[in-house]
């Protein structure tokens, strides 16, 4: 079995709200709530739901750029949420980061030379010859000319800045690359190059990869597994090809039926006749027993009294009091 590179337990992420009165206990948004996950080298791991279900904010903790209120993320077997500053900053080397919008993660000031090098330069990693070769040899890697180097981005098209935004992730090297739905701001067909382009350095390098994403048709294209958040947990996760042609939460079945780019291919299984009506119960005070119980056309009293665990059957987890 393939050794695991990231493991998260029990991750717990809350933010403080204003007291309702002077003196009055502090409320807090609970957005993540106990996730637990694991990560095996040379996987793809993509994380999925709807807006606010706190799928990136799982992920920018877990990586340490947002706090954590407890929990352990443990990278090759160190916990990351352990480590002081000045151990952090040099275990950075091995986690590389891809923004949403490529129009907003790359200075508009700066050269695109200067942009990809900037890692090596604050981690002071080789010499100024050393990290321009790196540079160009990234370059080439993700299909931008050399001559485009001393370019600046607003010269460039969204792919392409996307192409430089993978090129400054690949810099230092990583072992992980956290993608944060790095396709969403593109056009399809340029959505497609930038997924050929991940999974190609994925498999030539050997890098593991945390996707989030809201696109099911991307993450069945790009990822190995799939986990299913809904109200900051997990609701289920399991390899890509089951979890899309057998799901069992009912949440996962409405969000497979849900997505355009899936409705076509009901043959295959995975496209399922169900709807979904309502909004999300408030994280602030979330129900007492299954998060979904209000919207899900299935549930019984059980599901409004009980939270339900978290049930293994092999390498597919559901956390359902009546799976399909």
């Amino acid at each position: 079995m393939t050794a695991p590179l990231l493991e998260v337990r029990d991750l717990t992420v809350r933010f403080a709200l204003p007291r309702p009165r002077p003196f009055g206990p502090r409320p807090y948004l609970e957005a993540v709530r106990s996730v637990s996950f694991t990560l095996a080298k040379g996987r793809a791991l993509g994380i999925v739901g709807e807006s606010g279900s706190g799928k990136t904010t799982t992920a920018m903790s877990a990586i340490r750029l947002a706090p954590a209120a407890s929990g352990q993320v443990l990278m090759n077997g160190t916990d990351l949420l352990a480590l002081d500053e000045d151990a952090m900053r040099r275990q950075r080397k091995d986690i590389g980061l891809i923004f949403q919008d490529p129009y907003s993660s790359l200075n508009p000031r700066a050269r695109v030379a200067d942009i990809v090098r900037e890692p090596l330069d604050l981690m002071n990693i080789g010499t100024p010859a050393t990290r321009m070769d790196r540079v160009r040899t990234l370059f080439t890697r993700v299909g931008l000319r050399e001559d485009q180097l001393n370019l600046f981005p607003h010269q460039f098209s969204g792919g392409q800045r996307q192409r430089i935004s993978i090129a400054r992730a690949l810099t230092t090297n990583p072992q992980l690359l956290v993608c944060d739905e790095p396709v969403s701001a593109l056009d399809v067909a340029i959505q497609a190059q930038i997924l050929n382009l991940l999974g190609h350095l994925k498999t030539e390098l050997g890098l593991s990869y945390l996707f989030i994403s809201h696109d099911l048709g991307v993450v069945r294209h790009v990822c190995d597994d799939v986990a299913v958040m809904y109200l900051g947990k997990i609701v289920e996760s399991a390899p890509v090809e089951r979890l899309f042609t057998q799901p069992q939460h009912p949440y996962t079945q409405a969000l497979l039926s849900a997505a355009p780019s899936l409705k076509r291919r009901k043959s295959q299984g995975y496209a399922r006749a169900m709807q979904i009506t309502g909004d999300p119960p408030s994280p602030i005070n979330p129900p007492q027993g299954c998060a979904f119980a209000g919207r899900c056309p299935k549930a019984q009293s059980r599901c409004r009294s009980e939270r339900p665990e978290m049930k293994v059957a092999g390498d597919h987890k559901i956390a359902c009091h009546f799976p399909a």
